[in-house]
């Protein structure tokens, strides 16, 4: 499964063009529906976000997908599943952290997250994996106001979406970059993860400290 996975995702682009080759325009209803479930539901982290946006860029170079119809309908798909994850969070946010499927490892690295950052941790997170996804959820489950929140997911859709299809766009035509996709999704993927890391690092090393050390 862990492997299938991510055989998936270091070639996502090889993916992608096979189902283009196979179903045409279906291609863009798959991708929408990948970055609506990545954004817009907490059960779904592991769908790949930066590494796709990228490889759809990339494609769209190729002449495989349509540039002006990918980029507005993933945006729309970021932010229609970011405000789902809003409002489940919202609505059902009580009942969901009490389910033993629901990682609360996740929420609580989110909510950190928010405290660091405050209201634009809605646009940064869109370029964090697993807090992207948890972050609406948290917003909804901590009632921030529907009208600020509405407006930072505007903001992060367009700008995650338009930065990484561009540069996978421009980028991915280059022959030592279209030769060696599958490092440069590695790559997004270990510089995506990192600050997630570093904070896990911070957060073990605040638990060895003696308590009154900072005294």
């Amino acid at each position: 499964m862990i492997s299938q996975l991510l055989d998936y995702v270091l070639h996502v682009d090889k993916h992608l063009q096979i189902f283009a080759q196979e179903h045409g325009t279906l291609i863009y209803v798959l991708l929408f529906a990948i970055v609506f479930c990545e954004t817009g539901l907490v059960v779904t982290p592991f769908l790949p976000g930066d590494s796709l946006l990228f490889a759809v860029g990339a494609l769209a170079a190729q002449g495989l997908i349509r540039m002006e119809v990918v980029v507005p309908l993933l945006i729309g798909a970021a932010i229609i599943g970011d405000n789902l994850n809003y409002w489940i969070g919202r609505k059902s946010g009580t009942w969901m952290v009490t389910q033993s499927w629901f990682k609360r490892d996740y929420l609580s690295k989110t909510e950190d997250f928010f405290i660091r950052h405050g209201g634009k941790a809605i646009i940064l997170a869109r370029f964090v994996p697993i807090v992207r996804t948890f972050a609406p959820f948290t917003a909804g489950f901590g009632q921030m106001n529907y009208m600020r929140f509405l407006c930072y997911s505007l903001g992060g859709g367009l700008v995650w979406v338009v930065s990484f299809t561009l540069a996978g766009y421009f980028l991915g035509s280059i022959p030592i970059i279209k030769n060696n996709l599958k490092l440069v999704f590695l790559l997004i993927i270990v510089v995506s993860v990192l600050p997630v890391v570093i904070e896990v690092w911070r957060h073990k090393q605040a638990a060895k400290k003696p308590k009154g050390a900072d005294a």
